[in-house]
């Protein structure tokens, strides 16, 4: 795939956002504020942008869950939780982290924010359900917990369009999932246990992508399949691409080369586990 800005954006900023997955201390927030367990942390914290969701918005928007396991997690989340708090909280848990892994960030934050919010300020919110509702929570006084909170709107523009993109190329989530997986992007054990799919469920997939050309009798990918998905990162950088309008040419390239610094502490320091269920490719050079 060709390294556009889209995609490097989103490779110079995963990183920073996925503290809050993967981060010791960030990985027990749920668990912190009451909550029964990291999934229940994860889709509470995850969705609290959003207010006090329930589980078929929230599963719509997610794109890729399978939706009795977001059912497990919400609503029953805001019981123990109102969804401002764990903004609140996710905000100071993912600084901390951040200034712990990576020197100088607070100075680095103060440069980064204005190109960054510049970006996000001019982005539409059409049809960009968790980008928005991020958006909406990132004024803060604090420089770090403003970064990752604009990051997080990055991220989640990002998330927005390609959930878009598998709906454009008729795939449903558990079908998206299966043809990562074949591309090996994914683990495919790993990445079905996770997103809550059942043995059963995946090969009922499997075939559906069978049907299609998209996977072989035994489930590898096929050309039509790795073209197919290559299609889908490409629409998914070019709806991404337009966080970067704001920006002249030259100022993007100074933006992806400040975020750089502060990703190559956080990949250095072993945080982000290589495969990982994100997708975020193991660094190169």
């Amino acid at each position: 795939m060709t390294l556009t800005r889209s995609r490097t954006l989103w490779l110079r900023t995963e990183p920073l956002h996925a503290v809050i997955y993967f981060e010791e201390h960030c990985r027990d927030l749920g668990r912190a504020l009451g909550l029964k367990g990291f999934w229940m942390g994860y889709f509470a914290a995850r969705t609290a942008p959003m207010g006090p969701v329930e589980s078929g918005p929230a599963t719509a928007a997610l794109g890729v869950f399978a939706p009795g396991m977001v059912e497990r997690a919400l609503p029953s989340a805001w019981q123990y939780v109102s969804p401002g708090r764990i903004v609140e909280e996710r905000a100071a848990y993912t600084a901390r982290a951040l200034r712990a892994l990576v020197p100088g960030i607070d100075d680095q934050a103060i440069a980064l924010c204005p190109p960054l919010t510049a970006m996000v300020d001019d982005a539409p919110s059409l049809a960009r359900p968790l980008f928005t509702a991020n958006r909406d929570v990132s004024e803060r006084t604090d420089p770090v917990q403003r970064l990752w909170q604009l990051v997080t709107c990055v991220r989640e523009f990002r998330g927005d369009a390609h959930v878009a993109a598998l709906a454009d190329h008729g795939l449903d989530a558990c079908e998206a999932l299966v043809l990562a997986a074949a591309t090996g992007r994914v683990d495919p054990d790993t990445i079905r246990h996770d997103r809550g799919w059942s043995e059963q469920d995946w090969a009922h997939a499997v075939d559906r992508l069978r049907g299609r050309g998209l996977v072989d009798g035994d489930g590898h990918i096929t050309e039509r399949g790795r073209t197919e998905r290559e299609l889908i990162e490409d629409d998914t950088d070019r709806l991404s691409a337009r966080l970067l309008r704001p920006l002249a040419a030259r100022d993007a390239d100074t933006l992806l080369a400040a975020l750089e610094r502060p990703v190559r502490h956080i990949l250095a320091a072993d945080v982000v586990p290589f495969p990982n269920p994100i997708g975020l490719p193991q660094p190169t050079g």
